[in-house]
């Protein structure tokens, strides 16, 4: 584990594997370490160096000392096609990969982002295809706001902060990964999962941690969608998606499909919104079958 500056943050990452570099990006709110050791193994097993990154305001990346704006307020701007002033964007957060392949010296990635992280490296693509091998977009969408038709359950899950006592907080995320992987739902695996998850970034006071997340969901807010520009993303591209995610539905990552030219569209049956194991093996051939 390290952590690597990108000239105007640090981020936390690990890696394994040798050979193509391929850059993991999580969602919202969630450490490097919810991508599955046995995922990244795969990965690693199909001829990747794979590197596990935390975004900002996450895991052991920076915190950045900026109380986010209202939540309430925001989403409500947002839907209602208001200008919303945000901390950062996700431009800024595609930036901050730009800056971690230039202090790694790669000269380009593949790269992999689930839900939050797929729109950060949507973003990435669009604004830096020089850096891009192949881009997947894993549960994610284009930020059109008409395709966001999550149920209500699931949006309980993303608007209620995560508890800053650790017990409290992996029985928050057990139940959390209940609603959102459906049939795939394995307790002791996201159990695990929240204990690594939480222990990674137990030196970052809770409060702090809940701030954290909340700027991240304003920058996803107040980037707007990409549908004008997904068109011109270039590098081979594949979009998965779960044919049952309750928090981002199946129509988003249709949608990311048909804009992206060339993409492939793998939507798999009984997955929520959690690349659990049932999935990790055709998950990792189609990444490969990219290069």
């Amino acid at each position: 584990m390290a952590r690597v500056h990108t000239g105007t943050v640090s981020l936390g990452i690990d890696e394994r594997g040798e050979g193509a570099p391929l850059v993991l990006l999580m969602g919202l709110a969630w450490p490097r370490t919810y991508w599955d050791e046995g995922f990244c193994d795969a990965l690693a097993a199909r001829g990747f160096r794979v590197l596990r990154v935390d975004h900002r305001d996450v895991g052991e990346s920076d915190f950045l000392d900026v109380t986010p704006p209202n939540i309430g307020r925001v989403v409500q701007a947002a839907f209602a096609g208001e200008p919303v002033d945000a901390p950062y964007l996700l431009a800024d957060m595609a930036r901050d990969v730009v800056g971690l392949l230039d202090a790694l010296e790669l000269e380009r990635a593949h790269l992999v982002g689930a839900s939050l992280g797929g729109m950060v490296a949507q973003t990435l693509a669009i604004a830096h295809p020089e850096r891009v091998a192949s881009l997947t977009s894993v549960m994610s969408s284009t930020g059109d706001p008409e395709k966001v038709l999550a149920s209500t359950a699931a949006l309980d899950v993303l608007f209620t902060p995560i508890p800053t006592e650790r017990e409290a907080a992996i029985a928050h995320q057990v139940e959390a990964f209940r609603t959102l992987s459906g049939a795939a739902f394995d307790e002791a695996r996201v159990r695990a999962l929240a204990a690594r998850g939480f222990d990674l970034q137990a030196h970052v006071p809770g409060l702090q941690r809940q701030q954290g997340a909340a700027r991240q969901l304003v920058a996803l807010l107040a980037s707007g969608p990409r549908v004008e520009a997904l068109p011109g993303v270039e590098a081979p591209s594949l979009v998965v998606h779960g044919a049952e995610d309750p928090l981002v539905p199946l129509e988003a990552g249709e949608q990311t499909a048909a804009l992206i030219p060339g993409a492939e569209l793998l939507v798999l049956e009984g997955m929520g919104h959690d690349v659990a194991p049932p999935f990790w093996a055709p998950v990792a051939d189609a990444i490969a079958a990219l290069r």
